[in-house]
């Protein structure tokens, strides 16, 4: 676990604006007529509509998206009963957890109150600004009854996640546990070490999923809750034994699955080793573990263990629920989150676990891979894939539990909008360009196949079904990255180009390019010579047609990478230069950019050249371009340099191409503000249009550009596509990360499917 200093922590929450959110407009509020339309005399008139129809605040409010976060602050994280004010950060905490994985805006709201009775008449009185409230941090007993009349009294979805939390995640995580060890939960022995929300909503939970409760003894601290005692609340009296039993160590003695939501070091490594074979371990306590992960591990080999930790595997972490139980809830406009909605979440998680795991996971926790088994029984809580499965689970759930007053009939679609809440990760774009691959899967050669992002992204690649990947380098050296990272190499095909087999291969690809380069000066000794380079050798292999496309540049000079693909590959027709376009997905929709990689300081000419090329690979993606030629002066404004040369090239666009749309100079505010630009030039050919394509002057302004926007995480990026070659032959940026490289291997698919659609 991370170490967190004392200053670090506070500074962390007081530095810049104190707390951790901030409300933020939606709406524009710029000009005295939004603020007119926000508030009077215009905000009358979605008063008067959900005055006739009271469903109607979903549409004109914030209140479908909106939970409270509500606490007394009388159980407090591991610091107990320290009231409203000390726990509001934790509160805040939880706000910003809803935010970022689902979407969802919060107001934490402390109430100072510890009397249940007046606590839920608080919480009744505000509740209609809310779609849906999350209870949090207050004690048990008075957490069932508030839970348990707020549910019954509010017509919103109420969950209090100190309780239901844990015991869903939990409970995913026993199911995984238990089929990896081959046992049936109807027949194992259970030992729930605490009596607290948490512990009785697990058991609960666990007893629905199958579990007899003969099978479960329930210990609190005074030991084991049996029918002989005297001091049991009506809570704890549902889980009383009648066995003889009285300790822990008794308890344990054969026990299959121990859940510890109690304190730290109760459980010794003696008593683990008494429990059943393959026992399953879920030692809970916060912030440190009923026993700790080297005990338990040492104890004995076949143990299955899960803390409450990010530093140990097996992570049962509430993040993994509550943001997507209430999105789901929320979109449904739920009356309230039952158990069906909750064993749903259950299932779609414990499924979800079973899954190949995307490699942005991997990265995110330093590991080499992550697959299903003791070590992996649930998704890690950065999984990207969470929203996307849980949420619609629950949502599902609802439905067809009958608590749901607005039903879903396109579940595409709304997996897709979920998808697009949350920014880039598997936008439709990419998705149509995975989908359009699969079903044509090509020959792409990995010409840098030693490098471990470059190997990770062929098995990702091939695994999706995206390509037959082609892999260059020593046999015996990709072998071992393999093994060390845990890498499938079934169904890939590994040339090494350097060996003696290969020599008639060389021999062929030298003669070839020699006659080709004959009259430049290249000899049959060069190009031999030639043949012995990774990026010449796979750029022959798709000129002769024994492969698809290419992929490089992960390590190698990009100056060597063009130079190569000049060689073998060359310019297409029509065009005497090539150029580099990237893809840019921001919450404003899909860019293109060009030219971001080539061209330092183009010509007329070159500029001529981009604008073609890029209108034709725009096309290609389904997109109808809309160009803008930037430069950083407007229409004729500065008549030297580059805005002379923008203003040369648009002249000839507009009379050799009038079916382009494309106008400037231009400086990019003019082009992404239509209003601005319509105003002030309203003879643009871009005038009433959305401008989705920007033309750079000069390769530094759109290089910056691009990675402008990328490191200050207002776009994901798929590029650099190169636009030109003869053949789909693509250079990456340097050390890109394998999500990159899996992205520019689908475009380079595409690419090779284009061109045998050509040729046919």
């Amino acid at each position: 676990m991370t170490k967190i200093s004392k200053e670090d922590a506070l500074l962390y929450h007081s530095e810049g604006k104190p707390g951790k959110i901030e409300v933020v407009p939606t709406k524009p509020y710029s000009s005295q007529r939004d603020l007119s339309l926000a508030y009077s005399p215009g905000v009358a008139e979605p008063c008067l509509e959900i005055k006739e129809n009271e469903e109607a605040v979903y549409d004109y409010t914030n209140k479908g998206n909106l939970v409270a976060v509500i606490s007394n602050g009388t159980a407090v994280l591991g610091l107990g009963d320290i009231g409203p004010l000390a726990g509001k950060p934790v509160m805040e905490g939880k706000a910003l957890l809803f935010k970022i994985f689902a979407g969802i805006d919060v107001f934490d709201i402390e109430i100072n109150e510890k009397d249940p009775k007046k606590f839920i008449e608080t919480v009744k009185a505000i509740s209609p600004t809310f779609g849906g409230i999350n209870l949090e941090d207050i004690k048990a007993p008075e957490c069932f009854e508030i839970e348990e009349r707020l549910k019954d009294e509010l017509d919103i979805p109420v969950m209090h996640d100190d309780q239901h939390g844990t015991a869903i995640i939990s409970a995913a995580g026993l199911l995984n546990a238990l089929e990896i060890v081959g046992k049936k939960i109807e027949n194992v022995r259970i030992v729930v070490n605490g009596a607290g929300a948490a512990a009785i909503s697990c058991t609960k939970l666990y007893i629905r999923l199958g579990a007899k409760p003969e099978n479960i003894i329930m210990l609190d601290s005074k030991g084991v809750i049996n029918t002989r005692r005297t001091d049991l609340n009506k809570i704890k009296k549902p889980f009383a034994t009648n066995t003889h039993i009285q300790t822990l160590e008794e308890a344990i003695r054969g026990a299959d699955v121990f859940l510890g939501l109690s304190v730290s070091g109760i459980l010794t490594p003696a008593m683990v080793r008494s429990m059943n074979e393959n026992p399953i371990i879920f030692a809970l306590a916060n912030p440190d573990p009923e026993i700790s992960y080297e005990d338990a591990m040492n104890a004995r080999e076949d143990i299955i263990f899960a803390t409450g930790r990010s530093d140990y595997p097996n992570q049962i972490n509430n993040v993994l629920g509550f943001p997507y139980i209430f999105r789901g809830a929320l979109d449904v406009r739920a009356t309230s989150i039952n158990e069906e909605m909750k064993l749903a979440a259950v299932y779609a998680l414990a499924e979800l676990a079973k899954k190949p795991v995307p490699d942005v996971v991997n990265a995110a926790y330093n590991l080499k891979r992550l697959s299903f088994g003791k070590d992996y029984i649930i998704p890690k809580p950065l999984d990207p894939r969470l929203l996307t499965v849980v949420a619609p689970a629950v949502a599902r759930a609802a439905m067809e539990s009958g608590v749901a007053r607005h039903k879903i009939t396109d579940w595409e679609a709304y997996t897709i909008k979920l998808r697009e809440m949350m920014g880039g990760y598997g936008d439709k774009i990419l998705r149509r360009f995975y989908d359009t691959a699969r079903q044509n899967p090509k020959k792409v050669v990995f010409s840098e196949a030693n490098h471990i992002n470059m190997l990770k992204a062929a098995e990702m690649a091939y695994n999706e079904g995206i390509c037959h990947p082609i892999l260059l380098g020593n046999e015996e050296k990709i072998g071992k990255i393999a093994q060390e990272y845990n890498i499938d190499l079934s169904g890939m095909k590994i040339i090494n180009l350097r060996h003696d087999r290969e020599e008639q291969r060389r021999i062929a690809y030298a003669k070839r390019l020699s006659d080709k380069l004959q009259r430049n000066g290249m000899t049959f000794d060069e190009a031999y010579e030639k043949m012995h380079e990774r990026n010449y050798f796979g750029m022959m292999m798709v000129e002769t047609g024994e492969a698809d496309a290419l992929i490089t540049g992960v390590y190698t000079k990009y100056a060597d990478s063009i130079q190569a693909a000049q060689d073998v590959i060359g310019i297409r027709e029509g065009s005497k230069h090539i150029a580099a376009l990237h893809i840019m997905n921001t919450r404003k929709g899909i860019f293109f950019l060009a030219d971001t990689l080539f061209n330092r300081h183009p010509s007329t000419e070159t500029l001529l050249d981009i604008a073609k090329l890029t209108y034709k690979t725009v096309k290609l993606f389904a997109h109808e371009p809309v160009m803008a030629m930037l430069s950083y002066s407007n229409f004729g404004s500065d008549k030297q340099g580059s805005p002379a040369s923008v203003h040369e090239v648009v002249a000839t666009l507009h009379n050799e191409y009038p079916e382009m749309i494309v106008d400037g100079e231009m400086q990019v505010n003019f082009a992404l503000n239509k209003e601005l630009r319509d105003k002030k030039y309203p003879f643009s050919k871009l005038a009433g249009k959305d401008v989705n394509t920007l033309i750079f002057p000069n390769l530094s302004s759109a290089n910056s550009a691009y990675k402008l926007l990328l490191e200050m995480g207002l776009a994901e990026s798929i590029g650099p596509i190169q636009m030109g070659l003869n053949k789909p032959v693509h250079i990456l940026d340097v050390e890109s990360s394998v999500r990159d490289i899996v992205n520019m291997t689908t475009i380079a698919v595409i690419d090779a499917i284009l061109e045998e659609q050509k040729q046919h």
